[in-house]
């Protein structure tokens, strides 16, 4: 059964040993400098204000260490396979879980779906969560409901107690999910923190949580491959002038086959 049966069936499934042990050291060090430079850029009490957890959002506008995550050839063929070849990244965001004996309650705590959308079966989202650290029951790994994926309904408390599961797995895993699936954080009591990197990748003509052409700046997104640029949604842009609108098909903002 490929990975893509599996995200299908069950909601989920989880690829070992897709980014080395290097890449993972080096990982861990460059998240705690981009939290530094987020905090330093939008002020402590207006993520606190947030009310997330560990957050870190735009980690590659102020690193771009952080587009290999976009350049695994593994990603890639799930995407493809899933979200289709022309799919783009509505989000990366970066987590350093803190350890705590009573986690607080907030968003990404609680069962929810990345995409609360239900549309007949139709998979218009998916996420690629890596795990930078062990995944475990006691350092806060992700649970799941498996096969609660395409509902528009809550899990019942009694259900969640009955089959929700963590997802544990070593470090330089990818957990791929469709992002309708009902999932949660867990409570991280390792005394550590716990460092994963989330990517939500969906069809094209959605809009991304943030604009990241714009964010990133043209000249850098233009720097990268090509793949990479579909991902961050250089041939999705909106076209701003009549100029723009009326190019030839080549330099077109929105190409054709984006759907």
């Amino acid at each position: 059964m490929t990975v893509a049966d599996r995200i299908r069936t069950d909601g989920f499934a989880i690829v070992e040993s897709v980014v080395d042990r290097a890449t993972l050291d080096e990982t861990r060090t460059r998240m705690y400098a981009a939290r530094e430079a987020i905090i330093s850029e939008v002020g402590q009490a207006r993520l606190t204000r947030a009310g997330e957890l560990g957050v870190l959002r735009l980690m590659m506008r102020f690193d771009a260490f952080f587009f290999r995550f976009l350049e695994i050839p593994d990603v890639l063929s799930v995407i493809d396979d899933t979200v289709s070849p022309t799919a783009i990244l509505h989000l990366q965001n970066g987590f350093i879980l803190p350890s705590s004996p009573e986690s607080p309650r907030v968003f990404q705590n609680s069962y929810h779906q990345d995409f609360p959308r239900a549309l007949n079966g139709y998979l218009a989202s998916i996420n690629v969560l890596f795990a930078i650290d062990d995944f475990t029951r006691h350092n806060g790994a992700t649970w799941v409901v498996p096969r609660s994926q395409q509902t528009t309904a809550a899990p019942s408390a009694e259900v969640v107690a009955a089959s929700a599961c963590p997802l544990e797995c070593s470090a330089g895993s990818a957990i791929v999910f469709d992002s309708t699936l009902w999932h949660a954080a867990g409570l991280n009591t390792s005394g550590n923190d716990r460092l994963a990197i989330n990517h939500q990748f969906t069809r094209s003509w959605i809009k991304q949580q943030i604009d990241y052409v714009r964010a990133i700046g043209h000249d850098v997104i233009e720097a990268q491959a090509p793949r990479t640029q579909q991902l961050l949604g250089w041939y999705a842009r909106v076209v701003t002038s009549l100029d723009e609108y009326y190019q030839p098909q080549e330099r077109r903002l929105y190409r054709k086959g984006q759907g």
